[in-house]
Parts: structure tokens; sequence; C-alpha cells
């Protein structure tokens, strides 16, 4: 689960930072990495204070991704920036600064991306991190409903036999019991050794017994054939988004641990370019990503921040993740 921190006041760029040097100390980071953390969390929070009238940031651990290390997400609904090149040049500011954030935060990060529309706002993501090699890029948000502290939702990745493997699981309700769910079936799919679809809704629905049960789905990325193999129970959904229409994934009906389901996997073509989005019921399925002009080509991270800044319900846990596969070359 992310630290998600409202900046709503000067007072939290402190905070910020505090938090994300503490992760990247769990995470094992050196002392140079640990200070680009320092600057480039510092430099996110100023801009968000100052420029965007606050927003929110998500600190997310990177252990088990493409190495040890930490994302820092920023979103806003503030002006937004109407030349983003510009902004990226030292020296350049709108409100009579040093005009060195962008181009710091670019330069210290091992994985950076922004997207901004004027009068709707940016999204920004830093990744600084060790060592680590992945074939796919994978970003996500995880929050809670209004008013909850834990989500009944998570997700997760893995590498397996040529194939990226995402879960997303929503526990029946909200609270804590939701989340126990959730993190059950987590736990059910890093602990099994076959990641096909099938025979992980099967060992989820085994795990998930006792528990308030939850909707799960899983999408097999297969590398080297570009074939998504997807499987689902309840209402997690699945969408291949590309530049022609998006192709709508199919789960069937039921809750696993609870009402005994019909598992079936189908498989889709991945064309080149194209992104596996996946979220829980607290994002509706409406939302189109061609009315955000360039937005497809972004990292996953900052198109699943756009997704739930501007699509989310606020009195449902939200969980949307999005993944790219690699260019191998």
């Amino acid at each position: 689960m992310p630290i998600i921190i409202p900046v709503d006041d000067v007072s939290r760029v402190a905070e910020v930072r505090r938090a994300a040097l503490a992760i990247a100390r769990t995470e094992g980071l050196n002392e140079l990495l640990s200070g680009n953390v320092a600057l480039v969390s510092t430099e996110i929070c100023t801009n968000l204070q100052k420029y965007a009238q606050g927003g929110e940031v998500f600190l997310t651990p990177l252990s088990g991704r493409s190495g040890p290390g930490i994302e820092i997400l920023a979103i806003d609904r503030g002006p937004g920036m109407n030349d983003l090149r510009q902004c990226f040049i030292d020296g350049y500011s709108s409100r009579q600064s040093a005009g060195t954030g962008l181009g710091a935060i670019k330069r210290l990060s091992q994985e950076f991306d922004i997207f901004s529309e004027p009068g709707r706002g940016t999204v920004m993501v830093s990744r600084i991190r060790g060592d680590g090699d992945s074939r796919a890029v994978v970003g996500g948000i995880v929050k809670p409903a209004a008013g909850e502290d834990v989500s009944g939702d998570a997700w997760a990745f893995r590498e397996w036999d040529g194939a990226v493997v995402l879960i997303v699981a929503d526990g029946l309700g909200h609270g804590l019991e939701a989340a126990q769910a959730s993190a059950e079936a987590i736990r059910a799919f890093r602990n099994a050794s076959d990641l096909t679809p099938v025979p992980v809704l099967q060992q989820v629905h085994s795990a998930l017994r006792g528990t308030r049960g939850a909707a799960v789905a899983v999408a097999h990325i297969q590398v080297a054939d570009r074939r998504v193999r997807y499987a689902g129970i309840g209402n997690i959904s699945g969408v291949i988004s590309r530049a022609e229409k998006p192709i709508f994934m199919i789960s069937h009906s039921g809750t696993a641990g609870y009402q005994s389901p019909r598992l079936q996997e189908f498989s889709y073509s991945l064309p080149e370019g194209a992104m596996v989005i996946m979220h829980s019921d607290g994002l509706p399925t409406s939302w189109k990503l061609d009315t955000y002009p360039g937005l497809r080509p972004c990292h996953p991270s900052v198109v699943s921040g756009v997704l739930y800044r501007d699509a989310r319900r606020d009195k449902d846990d939200v969980t949307v993740i999005a993944a790219k596969l690699l260019d191998p070359s």
C-alpha cells in the first residue's frame, strides 16, 4: 500500500520528504539515491503547493517490481501547463522562481513522465531505484474509500515463465475485513507455482474460504507472442487499450472464496503500443483514453493517476493499474 499525503499546506513538503526518505531507507537505497529522493520529493511537493494550490502525493516502494526503490506520484487539479517543453528549460519559471524544478526532477529520476492539460491539472511520476530489470512497466494506484483507513482493494504482479502476470482483488465491502480478503488473494498469488489465470483463481478461491470473499481477475501477458490470457471472478474490469476500439476482457460473475465460480480463460492479442488496464469498481467503466490527447504513450503510473483523478467514485475503494511491455530492443 502506498503512503498517501494530501499537499494542502506548505508544511506538507517536509512531511512528504520524511516519508519518502523512510521508504528509501527501507528499500536499501544508497546515500546518493536517498539524496535524490529527498530533492525530488521536495521539488514535487513545492510545485504542488506553489503552482497547483494543492494535490496528492502517493509514495510507493518498488521492491518486487523493477528493483528496490520508490515511486513518487503527484496528482493535481491545478491550472496545468501550457508548454511542457518550455517548463523543462532551466531558468524558465511562470512564478519568477529559479526555474530548475522539473528539469532537476527528470535528471535525478531513473524513470520520469508527466502529463498536463491547461485547466485540468497535472500528473507526474518519478521513480528512483537501484538496479533491476523487468519485461514490462507496471504502475497503479490503490486508495481507500472516503472515511476508511485501509483499502479493501489490492494488486500485484509477477514475472513468470516468459510472462508478466497481473492480479487485482476487491474484497467484498469496505474496511478491515475487505482488506484482509484482498490481502489473502495477493498472498495466494505470490505463493502460486502455476501463474496461468485459471490455476491462480482456483488457488485464490480456496485461500479466501472463511474470509468475506473478493472479486478477482488475473491477466497473464505473454511477452514473446504478445497475447493476454485473462480470467476473472466478479466485477474487476480488464481492458486492452489500443489505438483502435478498446477490447473489454471477459470475467464471470461470482465471489472468490464464497460463491463457487465458473472459471474460464480468454485469450486476446496485444498490439504494439497497447496497454493492459485493470481496475476495481471504484472506477466506472465509462472512461475513455481518447478524451486525453497524448496520454496513451505515457508511463502506466501517469495513465493510472489520470483515470483515478478524473473518474473514481469517492465513496468506494479504488484500484487502477496499467501495464506496457518494454521494447526488446
